[in-house]
């Protein structure tokens, strides 16, 4: 199977990468109002992108952008860790600027998707906006449940297994963005 293509674990249109990557903005993003900044910041982009390859202005290959949003998971995951340790990386001090930045390689991996599914001809702008709403409104969804638990595992756990939530977040999204990385380059050489 190629990249992008249905049944395998981490396929962009289940919506694995895409979701690792916000799960990691989350953790990482200090602040209601700076997160939600942040995830506005990955939407607009996410948009632009979408909108701006689905419409046909711009051409990527699949396959180098998948493994560019696997690169950027794997660079959130880093800067996960070392704000574990205790270093604010690019992600805490710019979080809307990475966030942007990001934005726009995933928005052209979702369009690989879309394109996939296809675009009805009479209703190109419609459909367009309906597929983008459909994405963003999940992402909503996914960090809505994910605030809520967390909020629960304050409530009932440790602060040591919250401490090691957040490390094995780092690290299950480190490996798990490395190996779809990898697996896309070698689609990509």
């Amino acid at each position: 199977m190629r990249p992008g293509q249905s049944g395998r674990i981490g396929d962009w249109q289940l919506g694995g990468p895409p979701h690792c990557f916000v799960l990691g903005l989350v953790l990482l993003v200090r602040g209601r109002w700076s997160l939600l900044k942040t995830i506005t910041a990955f939407t607009v982009a996410h948009s632009i992108a979408l909108a701006a390859a689905a419409l046909g202005y711009v051409h990527v290959s699949p396959s180098v952008i998948e493994s560019l949003v696997a690169l950027s998971m794997v660079f959130v995951a880093v800067e996960l860790a070392r704000s574990l340790r205790g270093h604010d990386g690019l992600t805490i001090q710019y979080p809307w600027l990475i966030a942007f930045t990001f934005g726009l390689l995933h928005g052209f991996a979702f369009a690989g998707s879309l394109a996939d599914i296809g675009l009805p001809p009479h209703n190109i702008p419609g459909a367009l906006l309906l597929f983008n709403c459909g994405v963003e409104i999940g992402q909503l969804i996914f960090v809505t449940a994910v605030l809520l638990l967390i909020a629960v595992l304050r409530r009932v756990t440790r602060p040591t297994a919250a401490s090691f939530g957040r490390w094995a977040a780092a690290y299950g999204i480190g490996a798990l963005a490395s190996y779809w990385m990898f697996e896309r380059l070698t689609v990509f050489l």
